[in-house]
């Protein structure tokens, strides 16, 4: 019996994925370990392995396909003694259904006796039906005896056709209802529709008055309608950007965000910093170069570490309360951005911070990241200093409780005791999602990063 290879699971949240590429063609010779494809997920591309040896005999799955279900087969391998041409055929028996020409038919007979006649039974919303509707020619009360609207008089109209009517502006008195016992339905508001001429436009009342409390986003199309054609150019979303769209949108709209900032002073750090690489190895294994953003990573570490409160994370059952500070690290790629996680960041030194970050920055900008080196974390740092920015609030990446933003840093006056003097400043902002952290909490996990990159020497004890 041929041996299947499936869709794997690269991620515990993982349900489907893009078979980008296969490494291998039918007729190859596949051993255990042996790589076989390519797999794209939203943000990296991972490669598939051969679990089983043998023949691949029939390859399911064509590469470029989208939206493969995790555990679908996408190839066939024809163990040993197996024919190959028997499991191409069974494959392709098993993917096409022989026809069945009489099945058809008996299939759809039932079809005219179960569908009414009435041409509205092709709209797109269905009207509910109490019982069946009469005739075009059974005779309904006229308009002029039933009483005007807004007289006492009882207008017998299904929820879905008041709302109709309700859109356009028309008032119910107006019609003459085609449902059961003269109730107006859906079709009966097309039809008013349809000749405006004989219908009366509803006039305001209290009714009338309320809005929508949440205003929709515009549509595709009105945006496209504001601007010519021609003069721009559509650029389909990947999967990347709409993971991206998708996750900031839903914690704009889920995390109440506050936010606080404190300036630090590093010149203390850089000093350090130039101490430290001046001799530092500059081959080998031991070789490391450390830049402004390993401080940061490590004393963000440190800080969440002693304030313990604030390494949280928000559930419905309770707050996660984590004992290791799992840094993750926004770093920019062409069309979106990674956040690699540096794993137990307060235990490790500078010099091991920087060459992990190193590596899994390089991978990132490579989209060769495995899903556990950039799925999870405890709270994240998005560093725009290297590109002018002071200072800025960034989201918060769910499940976080917190994102720590940090600015260039700059020659700033400012004032020590009774003089001014000239330091190297640095803006920190703070984001904080208020189910979980308070505005004292974050300002204490501030103060306490704040004492560890104005004095990095604490950084070493």
């Amino acid at each position: 019996m041929p041996s299947q290879i499936l869709m794997p699971a690269l991620s515990p949240t993982m349900e489907e994925g893009k078979l980008a590429r296969w490494l291998v063609k039918e007729g190859d010779k596949i051993t255990a370990g042996k790589v076989v494809a390519e797999i794209e997920t939203d943000k990296a591309t991972m490669e598939v392995e051969a679990v089983d040896e043998g023949t691949l005999a029939k390859i399911l799955v064509p590469e470029g396909s989208e939206g493969v279900k995790v555990n679908t087969p996408i190839a066939l391998i024809a163990e040993e003694g197996e024919s190959v041409e028997e499991v191409r055929k069974s494959a392709g028996e098993a993917a096409a259904p022989a026809p069945q020409p009489a099945a058809q038919p008996a299939a759809a007979a039932p079809r005219p006796a179960a569908a009414p006649a009435a041409p509205q039974a092709a709209t797109v919303q269905a009207e509910p039906v109490l019982a069946a509707a009469p005739p075009a020619a059974t005779a309904r009360p006229a308009p002029a005896e039933r009483k005007p609207n807004g007289e006492g008089a009882r207008i017998f109209a299904s929820p879905l056709a008041r709302r109709l009517a309700r859109e356009a502006g028309i008032d119910l008195a107006s019609i003459r209802g085609s449902g059961p016992h003269g109730r107006i339905i859906k079709r009966d508001i097309e039809a008013a529709l349809a000749e405006p001429g004989k219908v009366i436009a509803m006039r305001p009342t209290r009714e009338a008055a309320p809005r929508p409390a949440a205003p929709s986003a515009m549509s595709d199309e009105q945006i496209l309608a504001l601007y010519e054609k021609g003069t721009y150019e559509l650029v389909p979303h990947d999967n990347m950007r709409r993971i991206i769209a998708e996750r900031l949108t839903l914690a704009k709209q889920t995390i109440p965000h506050f936010y606080l900032s404190i300036d630090c002073r590093i010149d203390a750090l850089l000093e350090a910093r130039e101490r430290i690489n001046a001799s530092a190895p500059k081959e080998g294994p031991r070789a490391f170069k450390l830049s402004v953003n390993d401080f940061i990573i490590k004393a963000w570490a440190l800080a969440l570490q002693q304030v313990p409160a604030a390494n949280a994370t928000w559930t419905e059952q309770g707050t996660l309360r984590h004992k290791y500070s799992d840094i993750g690290v926004a770093v920019a790629v062409e069309g979106g951005l990674f956040t690699p996680v540096v794993r137990h960041a307060e235990m490790k030194s500078l010099s091991e911070i920087s060459n992990e970050m190193r590596d899994l920055a390089e991978r990132a900008r490579k989209r060769r990241l495995a899903p556990h080196e950039y799925q999870g974390g405890t709270t994240s740092i998005s560093n725009l200093g290297m590109y002018g920015i002071k200072v800025f609030d960034a989201v918060i990446n769910p499940p976080h409780a917190t994102i720590l933003a940090v600015g260039m840093g700059e020659k700033r006056p400012i004032v020590v005791g009774d003089r001014i003097e000239i330091a190297t400043m640095m803006s920190c902002t703070l984001s904080c999602d208020h189910r979980v952290v308070d505005g004292a909490l974050g300002a204490e996990l501030l103060a306490a990063f704040k004492a560890l990159i104005e004095d990095p020497v604490r950084m070493l004890v």
